[in-house]
């Protein structure tokens, strides 16, 4: 009697049932499923992958951190106008500004300083020398930019000595973070006034601090050199510190070349 052939299917695996000399032979062997059927369990984590996206929420803004500037424009034309019509008094001045501030829940700070670049830009030197040192009197603004603000108001409004003394206490205090463009500023404001061994001051002090000068720090110098008769001093200044290379127009073009460095240059002859 035959025996049937069988195919089962159990968990991916086909057995095959046949007759071998009257006994019962069981061979098995896994299959490959169909593109349709994977093999794997359909519970199967890629096919129930869902894409999340998380939901950036408004970013909570906390008026005591925020520092708006929003206003700012028109407190400091408020400000210029509050003391446009002042006597140059301190009393006055400096009570026109308290009043200025006296509902704010912090210093307006960029308002203030708006009202500096304003005042320096209508050359109201003497209003923003006021506006500065009555900031400063309140412990505010006490930056870079404000310093060689005020450096070069007293420089406009002929006031050496105050610049000076603004100059020793800048040193004092922030000896080893004075930027290259306050040294640059009282160089130059020594230079305007002709105080040439005052320029040979503050240089040494640059160079102490290891600070290279920019361009016109190394012209000014090297011209106070050779004013006060010191041509080996110049000539080292300009070894040392000025580029090699300048641009000059040519046939309507601005090219580069090298630079004379001798003493009888022009850029140093022809400087004032």
């Amino acid at each position: 009697m035959d025996w049937p052939f069988l195919v089962q299917v159990v968990y991916g695996q086909a057995m095959e049932e046949k007759p071998f000399h009257g006994k019962l032979v069981i061979r098995s062997s896994y299959y490959k499923c169909s593109s349709k059927h994977t093999g794997e369990p359909l519970t199967s984590s890629k096919a129930i992958e869902k894409k999340v996206v998380k939901k950036v929420g408004k970013r909570e803004h906390h008026l005591w951190k925020k520092r708006d500037s929003a206003g700012s424009g028109q407190k400091a034309l408020n400000l210029i106008r509050i003391i446009s019509d002042l006597p140059n008094e301190k009393e006055a001045v400096y009570g026109a500004l308290n009043k200025w501030i006296a509902w704010e829940t912090e210093f307006p700070l960029i308002a203030a300083a708006k009202a500096l670049r304003i005042l320096r830009k209508r050359s109201q030197w003497t209003r923003l020398i006021q506006v500065a040192k009555w900031m400063l009197s309140k412990g505010q603004g006490a930056t870079m930019r404000t310093y060689d603000t005020l450096l070069l108001a007293f420089d406009m409004d002929r006031r050496i000595d105050e610049a000076e003394s603004l100059w020793n206490m800048i040193l004092h205090i922030n000896t080893r973070s004075i930027s290259k463009q306050l040294f640059s500023r009282m160089i130059s404001l020594y230079d305007h006034h002709g105080m040439k061994d005052k320029i040979i001051e503050v240089f040494a002090d640059m160079e102490e601090l290891r600070i290279s000068p920019d361009e016109d720090t190394v012209r000014r110098v090297a011209y106070a050199f050779q004013e006060l008769g010191q041509e080996e001093k110049k000539k080292l200044l300009l070894r040392k510190y000025q580029c090699k290379w300048k641009y000059i127009h040519f046939k309507g073009e601005r090219i580069r070349v090298r630079r004379n460095t001798a003493p009888d240059d022009d850029s140093l002859t022809n400087y004032n």
